[in-house]
Parts: structure tokens; sequence; C-alpha cells
């Protein structure tokens, strides 16, 4: 497997790793559980310590891993340090709010006494994206440390300086060894670990196909799993919609991150009334983007993440093309050094395109005109996907009534899908199961365990 650091912008490789051996492996494996021996005896004090001195460090180092970041996988420089601000952020609130969320809950049975104490499981084992390199591993690996469990990760093969800074960061901090552990190894491999008697669970953020992989083997080995596997997120606009604060809201959705996230607006969809006004001047806004260095803070558009994934989503806008979608912007390469695509919309879309089924990871937006608001959530709801969602419209008790109405996991009014510490992240249908972040974050992977207290004359 080639884990290597190559630079999007220029197409270049910068660096290569090589993968860990299996003995090395099972070493790390075995630390990693007798971390876990100590590490669940803890205290919720000690266990918060440890992640605020990560946050202090992350936020001192922010240009540095920022840099990383951007080197890797693109993200424009300004967004890769709003993620590492992030990923403190979500670092201190599960230091803050573990002990809170993992309380004993007190029951009330008719005899005796009753509690349902939460406790720590084991091993965890993460397999990671490349999409937000510090973001994704922080959301799954703060809650459970706070927990009692410990972390091996397996991150994307093309962001190993990310992967390896994170570890770093956790040994300046002086966390037990052990506690967390990088693992340089292949998806397939990581799939085969998931058999490993010594792990107790495992979350996985990526594609479908390494999803059911993944899920598959911790099923046949009875194991607890939390998947994100993407989404193909609608952005509903009304014809009551505050049309200039949606079309801004509409181009920061579909191109943050380049357009690579899983939560980013990617099926635009606008009811009759509204819909010429909406996409001509979301047209103007996207032809507008400056594409450049993601370094250079004028870039407004960066290369995607890898040559491979450029390659992927104009094949996407190919097929769509010749199943009978109409280019409306762009629709090719960018004319220029890296791995970029050029803004584009894709129009005239119907069930059977590419475009209309497939998630498009990039700077591609999709738009239909419907006749009315039935007909938008009726096409909302007409997706494998269901992880996020956005109406825009001045009656928010209208918006309230169309988010019941759609089968997502998240819906956002008058603002694209978004995250932060304090809201659940997670989806339905083949978008996955298993919420993270949040209080729901905390709970799963955790033994909810009964301790009955009875009197021995008590009767049942």
């Amino acid at each position: 497997m080639s884990i290597q650091t190559v630079n999007p912008n220029t197409n270049k490789t910068v660096k290569s790793f090589e993968e860990m051996t299996e003995k090395s492996v099972d070493a790390k494996v075995a630390k990693a559980q007798e971390a876990f021996v100590k590490w669940k005896e803890t205290s919720y004090q000690q266990r918060a310590d440890l992640l605020h001195k990560v946050a202090t460090l992350m936020r001192a180092k922010k240009t540095a891993l920022a840099k990383t970041i951007t080197l890797e996988m693109g993200k424009l420089l300004a967004q890769a340090e709003a993620e590492i601000d992030l990923s403190a952020n979500i670092l201190d609130y599960y230091a803050d709010n573990a002990e809170a969320f993992l309380a004993d809950k007190v029951l009330d049975p008719e005899y005796g006494t009753a509690i349902i104490r939460n406790s720590p499981i084991g091993t965890l084992l993460g397999v990671m994206p490349w999409n937000f390199p510090f973001y994704q591993v922080v959301r799954f690996a703060a809650p459970n440390i706070m927990v009692g469990n410990t972390i091996l990760l397996k991150h994307a093969s093309n962001v190993p300086q990310c992967a390896i800074a994170i570890e770093e960061i956790f040994e300046e901090a002086e966390a037990p060894k052990g506690l967390y552990t990088n693992l340089f190894i292949s998806g397939k491999r990581a799939s085969a670990l998931v058999s490993d008697k010594r792990i107790k669970g495992v979350s996985l953020t990526g594609s479908e196909e390494a999803g059911a992989s993944v899920a598959m083997e911790a099923g046949k080995h009875l194991k607890k799993v939390v998947l994100e596997l993407g989404g193909n997120d609608v952005f509903i606009i009304l014809e009551d919609a505050d049309l200039a604060k949606t079309v801004e809201w509409a181009v920061v959705g579909r191109m943050n991150n380049n357009g690579q996230s899983c939560i980013a607006s990617k099926r635009f969809v606008a009811v009759e009334a509204i819909a010429d006004e909406f996409i001509q001047k979301f047209k103007d806004a996207l032809s507008k983007l400056k594409l450049g260095d993601p370094m250079d803070p004028a870039t407004q558009l960066g290369p995607l993440s890898s040559e491979g994934a450029a390659e992927h989503l104009a094949d996407q806008v190919n097929r769509s093309v010749e199943g009978g979608a109409k280019v409306l912007l762009g629709g090719k390469r960018a004319d220029r050094e890296g791995a970029f695509m050029e803004p584009t919309i894709l129009t005239d879309l119907k069930p059977g395109i590419a475009a209309y089924h497939e998630e498009l990871f990039g700077p591609v937006a999709t738009f239909y005109v419907v006749k009315d608001e039935q007909a938008a959530i009726d096409l909302a709801n007409d997706s494998d996907f269901g992880l996020g969602g956005s109406i825009f419209t001045q009656d928010i008790e209208r918006g309230k009534r169309i988010a019941d109405q759609i089968d997502s996991g998240m819906l956002f009014i008058n603002h694209p899908t978004w995250t932060q510490a304090d809201f659940p992240f997670g989806g339905t249908k083949q978008s996955g199961f298993g919420r993270e972040l949040s209080e729901l974050g905390i709970h799963e992977f955790v033994n909810k365990k009964l301790i009955r207290v009875s009197n021995l004359n008590d009767s049942f």
C-alpha cells in the first residue's frame, strides 16, 4: 500500500512511509489493551486534564498543523486553521462535560434501589478519512478517552503526516503509552483487525464500500460499530427565502472544503417561483471563485484531495452528461497543474443519471426545479442517503414542518448542514448509523451496567 504525502496542488510526492508489520501492529494492540486496564481506573478529572492539554497544544501549534492539512489534502489554509480550532473545542467540550454526561442514572424500582452506570468497554478501532484529518479523529477519540476506552487509529493513507502529528501531540501531553495509537496499515488490514478479540468496537467514517466491509467483520464477531458513510444533502429554496443570504449560504454549503464534505449541500432544489432568480445568482457567484494554491489567502477554491479524486469526479460528470444531464457551468477539469475541477452546475437530472444518485465529492452542484413544497420534500427523500439537509424560508414554522417530513439525520433551517461540539452528528439509510458529538456521541461505546441492590426479604 502507498502511504504518501502527495501535494494535490502540484500532484508531486512529498514523502512516503512504510506500512507497519504484523508484529508491530500486534505489539501496539497489546499496548493499547494494557493501557486500558489502567486508564479505566483513572478519574474523570485526570482524563479531562489530559484532553485540555491536548487542546492547548493543538491551538499553540495551529499554524503548523493547518499547513500540514493543506499540504496533504488541499484544504484552504484558513479553513484548515478553523478545523484545528474546532478540534480543540471538541476536546475541551468533552473534558468539561463528560462526567455529567456519564453520571449514574438512578432508577426507581418497586423494591430496593438501582442505578445504571456507564462503564468503558475496552480498546476501540477508528478508521478515519482524509477530508477533515483532525476533526474526524477528535470527534471519535475525545469522548471515548473520557469514557475510559483506549484508541487505535487507522487514518487515510494520503494524510500520514497529520496522523503522526496527532499521535505526537498526545505524547507531548504525556498521555499513557497505548492510550492513543496511530496505525500505518491498509484498509483491508484494518477490516481484518476487527476480528481481534482485544478490540471491542469500531467507528468508521468513509465510503459505503469501506463501511460495509467493516460492518460485516464487526457483525461476524458481535462488535458494536458506528458508521458515517457520506451524504447527498438537499438544499431547498422556497419562494419566500431571503435570496441574497440564501445564495451566500449556497456557495458556502457547496464549496466549503473544496466541496469535499459529507455534509456539503449537493442537491439544490428550488420551487418554480424563485428558481430562475436563484440559479442565475448562484451561477454568477460560483463563476467568480478564484482557483489557486490553497496556501494563498486569496484563493477561494483549491484542488481536490488527489488526482484520483479529481479523475473520479470528472468521470461522474461525464457519465451524467452522457445520460442526459446538461452542464450549466464548468463541467471540466481546470486547465492548470494539480487536482483541480472547475466549479460546476448540472441540470436536467432524472432517475438513472449518475449525478442523480451518486455523492459528488467536490465542487459540483446539481440543480432541480420543482412545482411546490411537497415536490421538494418528495425529491429530497428520493435518495439512498440521509445525512443532512437544509431548508431556506422566512416562515420558520413552515421550515420545521418540512424538516419533519425529510428522512435525514440532521436538518438545518436557513443554514447549510453544519457541525459543532454540542450538535449530534449522524445519518440514516446509506449514510450509516450511530451518532457522534454532543451528549449522544459519548454513549456509543459504553456498557450501560445495571447495579441493583435488594433487601434479602424483597419479593418479586
